[in-house]
């Protein structure tokens, strides 16, 4: 496995690879990889023949006061856990080799970004899309693959690709959860042993909908007033929000009437999560 900062020696090698007939798969990460970012690894191993993975806290996807000096960066750890899942070559740039002079270029991806975390990160998908766009554009996968925990930033990036043309296929895939339900995040390391106790309420009020939308309920309401009372069981969590909306606009719905995405985010201390289930009454 090949472990490179330069953009340059990333174009060499995807080259080489492409000569062979190879196809390319990518797996951008910020890193503090786990068993969410092995799966995403073990699908693109699976689909094609040369694998890239990312490993870069991106900057400009960090609003004021969010945690982008504090977020774990074990850089030693993850390149191991790259090379024992079989990853061809590890990209690990510094901020100064992606943006080389300061960014006056911007991708902007409307509407889709106007709810559930666009709300209160009004910056954040500002700098996903762009620094996925220089990825892509500095890798040309065939492939790209996402995890379904972040929902909107995998719906996001697809809309993009489609909008923009460009030459590559979105796999989107399933969440990884611990034992108890909480979904992976390199995040779950800030919390206490206490905040992680409570963290497990979170998935526990996705279930609850799951299975009053299975029973028949549809009003958005009040599978959103059910969810908040699990959600209020701990004095530890704030709720940012509590949303369900159509799968491909993002959009707030009133009612279930085929399939919908069940998102929230919390706040534990200074720790933000989100997690989500799409579910589908047709």
């Amino acid at each position: 496995m090949e472990v490179t900062h330069s953009i340059e020696q990333v174009r060499i090698c995807v080259k080489n690879a492409v000569s062979q007939g190879k196809l390319i798969g990518f797996v951008p990460t910020m890193g503090a990889l786990h068993e969410g970012h092995i799966s995403l690894i073990k699908a693109a191993k699976q689909k094609c023949d040369f694998v890239v993975v990312s490993i870069f806290v991106n900057p400009t996807q960090f609003g004021p006061g969010e945690d982008f000096d504090k977020y774990p960066r074990p850089i030693e750890k993850d390149t191991q856990i790259c090379e024992q899942a079989g990853v061809d070559m590890v990209f690990n740039p510094t901020a100064n080799e992606m943006y080389k002079t300061a960014n006056i270029t911007w991708v902007n991806v409307e509407k889709l970004t106007e709810h559930l975390c666009g709300r209160s990160r009004p910056v954040h998908f500002r700098g996903v899309a762009t620094v996925c766009t220089k990825l892509f554009n500095i890798v040309r996968p065939d492939f790209a693959f996402f995890g379904q925990k972040d929902a909107q930033q995998a719906i996001v990036i697809k809309r993009m690709v489609a909008d923009l043309n460009m030459p590559l296929e979105i796999v989107i895939c399933p969440i990884i959860r611990e034992n108890d339900g909480l979904a992976m995040s390199s995040r779950n390391k800030y919390l206490s042993v206490e905040q992680r106790s409570q963290a497990v309420l979170l998935h526990k009020s996705l279930m609850l909908a799951e299975k009053t939308v299975k029973q028949g309920l549809r009003n958005c309401a009040e599978i959103k007033k059910q969810m908040r009372e699990i959600l209020n069981e701990s004095s530890l969590i704030s709720v940012e929000y509590i949303n369900i909306v159509n799968i491909e606009t993002l959009a707030d719905i009133e009612e279930i009437v085929d399939s919908a995405l069940i998102a929230l985010a919390v706040n534990l201390g200074t720790t933000r999560l989100i997690d989500n289930i799409i579910v589908d009454v047709r």
